[in-house]
This record gives structure tokens, sequence and C-alpha cells, in this order.
């Protein structure tokens, strides 16, 4: 079978195509022939090395997380023999290969006719949405700011945002397009967070404060963000897109301010219930179609460089597909 990994760190091209043999599954896992691929913007960090700085590491050689939609092929010792058949999708640390290796326990079954790109949306993009606005506390008539709204997770956090009761959505983002984008999946207001008033500029679409902010960027946009918090006012950080680590002076807390991190694996190892109880509903959200999924590209598995250029570009309107 083919797998993409990287033996040095760098720009996309270091990605490489290899032949190796068909994993076997052990004790608690499964193995998925791979059907679509959801590539992830964090590996463009990982893949990037020390450039990226000390939040993003991984060993050489390296593999590419993605989120995994396909079939059971079969079950490790003492699995269940019926999950053999089953379409999947899972959130998968060897991702971008023809056959992949998976925990069983943490499976999302796809239901029928659900497409490629709400598939792969379950294990990962829908669940941390939803489990960074319930971890914020999101109430009916809220004001929510999501930051990278035109992003995997970000252009689902502002239609569950909806979803969940909001009453305005605010999402920033970095170019005409994706303000658009963003507008169209239903965000009230849509400010170009590269302009350098962009806080003013949620100001005035939130003149009494902004309740509840979603932040996968990090750093300036982060603190920045937290001066626009109502009292009482909630700030979920999910990632740190921008390389840079924050120090939130405890001083900038004193009005009435809250800020939590959410991580999917922390989540679910502290509350395992209602990290299954996030995939369903998402599931869901999808099979209803209250909640869509955009594809930016599907590319074969052959192009994994090119569907990093894209990331890195950051031009994408929701995910990119690679399909074996």
């Amino acid at each position: 079978m083919r797998r993409v990994r990287y033996h040095e760190y760098g720009g996309p091209e270091v990605l490489t195509l290899e032949e190796t043999g068909i994993p076997s599954p052990a004790a608690g896992q499964v193995l998925i022939r791979t059907e679509a691929i959801g590539a992830n913007f964090v590996d463009t960090k990982l893949r990037r090395g020390p450039e990226s700085g000390p939040l993003f590491h991984r060993d050489l050689p390296a593999v590419l997380t993605g989120d995994v939609v396909g079939t059971v092929e079969s079950v490790g010792e003492g699995g269940d023999g019926s999950l053999v058949g089953r379409r999947v999708a899972a959130l998968v640390e060897d991702a971008f290969a023809d056959y992949v290796i998976a925990d069983a326990a943490w499976l999302a079954e796809v239901p029928d006719g659900l497409d490629l790109g709400a598939a792969s949306m379950l294990p990962l993009g829908g669940p941390v949405a939803l489990g960074a606005l319930r971890l914020g506390r999101v109430e009916t008539g809220d004001t929510v700011l999501v930051h990278a709204a035109a992003g995997g997770i970000g252009h689902l956090a502002v239609q569950l945002a909806k979803l969940l009761g909001a009453g305005t959505v605010i999402a920033t983002a970095g170019s005409a397009a994706k303000l658009d984008f963003a507008r169209s999946l239903g965000a009230d207001h849509a400010v170009d967070y590269t302009e350098e008033d962009w806080p003013e500029q949620v100001r005035e679409a939130a003149p009494g404060g902004v309740d509840l902010v979603l932040d996968s960027v990090g750093g300036e946009v982060l603190l920045r963000s937290l001066d626009l918090l109502a009292p009482l006012g909630r700030l979920v950080v999910y990632g740190a897109a921008s390389s840079e680590l924050a120090a939130i002076p405890v001083t900038r807390l004193f009005g009435l301010k809250q800020v939590t991190g959410y991580s999917l694996l922390a989540w679910r190892a502290a509350r395992p219930d209602l990290a299954r109880r996030d995939v369903e509903e998402t599931t869901a959200h999808f099979a209803a179609g209250r909640l869509r999924a955009a594809v930016h590209a599907e590319l074969p598995l052959t192009e994994a460089v090119e569907a990093h250029r894209q990331l890195e570009e950051r031009a994408n309107l929701g995910r990119i597909l690679l399909l074996p």
C-alpha cells in the first residue's frame, strides 16, 4: 500500500509517497480501508519543525494526522467482529495512507447518504466546534465571535453557534472571499482580522461586548479578543495557528473574564461521555441537513504536497480532502 511521510523538516515538498505493507490492528484497534482523508492544518506546522516554535514538535520520520473516512477491514484480537464492513470515520495518527489503523473506541459511524466532506468532520471538526461552544457555555441570545471562521473547524462553529441559539455571530477571516463565505453560513457580521482596526469593527457590531470568543489563532489575536469580552464573557482557545504563545496577565481577567483551553484528546480523557455525545449530536445535525461541511478541494493521495501548499496559503474555504 501507499503512505505519505516526511524524513526532514521543511516545506510541503518534503512529503514523500512510500510503498509499505498493510498494517495489522492490535487489540482495541481496527484496520480501515481509506476512502477519503481530511487534511489538518496543524500538520503544516509540525512539518516545518523548529521554525514553528516549541508548541509544534514531531520526531522524524514523521506521520501526518487526518480524519479518515473508510470501511473497516478487520479488527484486533478480541475486537467486535460486527464492525467489519461498516463505513466509519476516525481521527488517525498515521492517516495519509491506503489503509490505516484507528482506535476502535472512538469510531464514528457514518450514516447512509452522508457525503465525504460531512463524514470527514465527524471525528474532529464537528466535535471540536461543538465542544468548544459547550465549554464556553453558549446561551440563547449570546454574541459569539468566531476567529478563522472560514477554516475547517471555524466554518462549522459559525453554524453551530446559531443552532445553539446565539443571537449574533461575528466571524473573522483574512480575505474578502472568506468573509463572504462566513456570511453565507449565517454569520451576522464578518470582519477582516488582517486589518489593524479589526477590534474596533467588532465593537461596532457588539457595542455591549462579546459573550463568547472561539479562538484557534492565539498570540495577539487572543490578547486583543480579551478586551472585547463583556463582563462574565468567556474565551475558549482551541489552537495556536499563529505559533505565538501569548502570556495573559492575571489583571486582564479581573473584569469578570474567563479563558479556557480546549483539546479534543483532553476532553475525551476527562469526559468521554460528553465527548461521545458531541460526536452523536454532530452526526445528527449533518444527517438532518442542519449543518453542512464545505469542501474546498478533492485531491488524489499522490498530491499530498499540493494539499499542504493549499493549507499553508490559507486560501481554502472549508476542508481539503485527499482521495486514495
